[in-house]
């Protein structure tokens, strides 16, 4: 016949073995606790940032991590780039399509003797290059804190009959 004391006594040490597994445990589950807690913030960090870029008008790029103080120098990422009513009318003119700008802005030699460094309003870059058609071109951009603007579209070779606004 089993006692009662027996009974309770080996209940009471098989839960002091049971605790003590856990407080082994113990600095596991803080990690692991930590551990959700820091990708719950990073994701609520990420879904603000996503937030507030959604409401301004410029194309962001993907990787902003990339701090590039536009001050210095020509910026060559694209995606900050927009074009004005002027340039758009002289790509379609001249069949120059936004493929093509972006590649001369990426690869394009920068022309200092064409260029207005000193504008007042924004440093305008003026940029040559061979299309993939092989039009030889040069491309004015406007290089403003918020974004660059495709100012115009210049065939250095071929003379196009284009009536765009601008054109008196």
């Amino acid at each position: 016949m089993v006692s009662w004391e027996g009974c309770l006594c080996n209940s009471i040490l098989s839960c002091t073995k049971l605790t003590a597994l856990n407080k082994k445990w113990y600095p596991y589950l803080l990690i692991a606790i930590l551990a959700i807690v820091l990708l719950v913030v990073r994701t609520c960090k990420a879904k603000q940032g996503t937030e507030a870029t959604s409401t301004t008008t410029r194309t962001v790029p993907k990787n902003s991590s990339n701090k590039v103080n536009r001050d210095v120098g020509f910026d060559r990422r694209t995606s900050y780039l927009q074009y004005s009513k002027h340039a758009k009318c002289r790509m379609d003119c001249r069949k120059i399509t936004q493929a093509e700008v972006e590649q001369i802005m990426r690869e394009g030699k920068i022309n200092y003797a064409k260029s207005d460094l000193k504008n007042a309003r924004c440093p305008r870059y003026a940029l040559e290059g061979y299309t993939s058609d092989g039009q030889r071109v040069r491309i004015v951009f406007a290089q403003c804190n918020e974004s660059t603007t495709v100012v115009t579209v210049i065939d250095l070779e071929t003379e196009f009959e284009c009536h765009c606004p601008g054109d008196n």
